[in-house]
């Protein structure tokens, strides 16, 4: 059972690709883990549950932390949009 748990969650982490994702997943499998383990000993089933909320979790907060390091486009300049009076 040990080596299938070992297995499963070498299988995740190597499907994972940025930093933040591994932290999300390694995290969200840690909780997953104990709560399927106090939830009828399914501990593998709620770290691979786990793993997967934490992966998506982390992705959508890098993207949003991206799309705030973006600028909007509005510089502050004149306006040149084309205003006929």
């Amino acid at each position: 059972m040990k080596r299938i748990t070992i297995s499963i969650a070498a299988v995740l982490l190597i499907g994972v690709g940025s930093v933040s994702a591994q932290a999300g997943c390694l995290t969200g499998a840690a909780v997953g883990g104990a709560a399927g383990h106090v939830a009828g000993h399914h501990g593998v089933l709620g770290a691979a549950a786990g793993c997967a909320v934490g992966h998506h979790e982390a992705n959508k907060s890098r993207a949003q932390k991206a799309a705030q390091n973006q600028p909007s486009g509005n510089t502050g300049g004149t306006d040149t949009t084309n205003k006929q009076q």
